[in-house]
């Protein structure tokens, strides 16, 4: 699954840890989930989406869309 994650983080000025304090998650986690190694849990994706006030697919694309 391709995301947006990095761009949306960086346009915000977010570091990678920046981005997993606001999750509750470690910064190895948003590591594997931008290098799209790991796909999010849904509790997960609700909270990207509301961090950066979008629609869980605004933010993850299928592979093959």
């Amino acid at each position: 699954m391709r995301n947006a994650l990095p761009e949306r983080r960086a346009a915000l000025g977010w570091s990678q840890q920046r981005l997993a304090d606001e999750l509750g998650v470690s910064r190895q986690t948003v590591i594997s989930i931008e290098k799209g190694r790991f796909d999010p849990s849904l509790p997960v994706a609700f909270r990207l989406a509301a961090v950066f006030g979008c629609r869980i697919e605004d933010l993850f694309t299928p592979d093959d869309a």
